[in-house]
């Protein structure tokens, strides 16, 4: 995805082993809490907040949680057709996942040389096309053509396709990720060479089975970012959430030939607060190390399109009517 300025909070909870109570709660996020269920099992309870920015808009969006849940579950049974290694166990509520537990920890080392259940403290993107930050870096001449495969001279537009998808990797459980050299991020996530290269190509299966689907409903995936864990043989496994509204960038078929992007993501509600201003105080306060300005709220008007947003992204991308699903026994605590 364009590196995203928002950046969730790691969706990997640290649980300390224990034998019950059952539920535990766990902690809060952004934009969801985690519960222990199990010695190995954790829930994402998703809220119907939303943040940008790295900052939690004081708006609830009605609906979003649930469709981020369920478009979840939706990617992960796709990774199970593909024999992809994921740690989605089921929907237990409409806005509530249960999946397995991995331990996280600032520093890999201290799980030893042959990880297991262990989170990799990184978020790889892949893009495909020039949008987002990317988009930023490249105006404000920070990324030059042939870091993209473009030859050298040439003018970069907003919306072209990369000549080959483009691999990054960021921290992230750093207070603002920040994007890592490849030697870098070997080294943060406790990486072999092979095991990158792995992941890498992990994604690359996932997206072009994401396009796949999407692509007869007129959209376009445009970048997004995946996390992963050491799972319990020592193997990579998808873990977090991905190929939603918040985690991935999509655009409408139609309109690009002429140069129009129509964005199926919440970008719309980034590009409000910098039309309002706030973004270029905050960038100001952050650059300077100063307090940061409170994010207002969003006005009803937008508060009720974003939620419209959701549930059409949900439409879209799993070819499946919106209606709210009734919560589970299972999914309460």
């Amino acid at each position: 995805m364009s590196k995203r300025s928002s950046r969730s909070e790691p969706k990997s909870p640290s649980v300390p082993p224990s034998e019950g109570p059952f539920p535990r709660f766990v902690r809060r996020g952004k934009v969801k809490e985690v519960w222990q269920t199990a010695p190995d099992e954790v829930e994402f309870r998703f809220s119907d907040d939303i943040s940008v920015f790295d900052k939690k808009i004081p708006s609830l969006i009605p609906h979003k949680g649930e469709t981020l849940a369920r478009t979840s579950a939706h990617w992960f049974e796709m990774c199970s057709r593909l024999g992809v290694k994921h740690h989605f166990l089921s929907l237990s509520a409409p806005n509530r996942m249960r999946v397995r537990r991995v331990e996280v920890r600032p520093d890999v080392r201290a799980f030893g040389p042959r990880p297991r259940n262990a989170f990799i403290p990184l978020e790889f993107v892949m893009r495909y096309y020039v949008a987002g930050s990317l988009w930023d870096r490249v105006k404000a001449g920070k990324v030059e053509p042939p870091e993209l495969g473009f030859p050298t001279g040439k003018t970069v537009t907003y919306g072209e396709k990369l000549p080959e998808p483009m691999f990054e990797v960021t921290t992230k459980l750093e207070k603002v990720d920040r994007v890592l050299s490849p030697e870098e991020a070997l080294r943060v996530g406790g990486l072999s060479q092979e095991t990158f290269q792995e992941i890498r190509e992990i994604i690359l299966r996932i997206d072009e089975a994401i396009q796949k689907e999407i692509s007869p409903r007129g959209l376009v995936h445009v970048d997004g970012k995946k996390e992963f864990a050491f799972g319990p043989d020592g193997e990579p496994m998808v873990v977090d959430t991905f190929g939603t509204g918040d985690e991935d960038r999509f655009w409408e078929t139609v309109g690009m030939a002429d140069g129009r992007f129509e964005e199926f993501s919440k970008e719309f509600v980034r590009q409000y607060y910098r039309q309002t201003g706030y973004h270029a105080k905050l960038m100001v306060a952050r650059e300077a190390h100063q307090e940061e300005p409170p994010i207002p709220p969003l006005p009803p008007q937008l508060v009720e399109e974003v939620s419209r947003l959701y549930t059409h992204i949900y439409e879209r991308l799993t070819g499946t009517p919106f209606r709210t699903l009734e919560a589970s026994p299972s999914g309460s605590s």
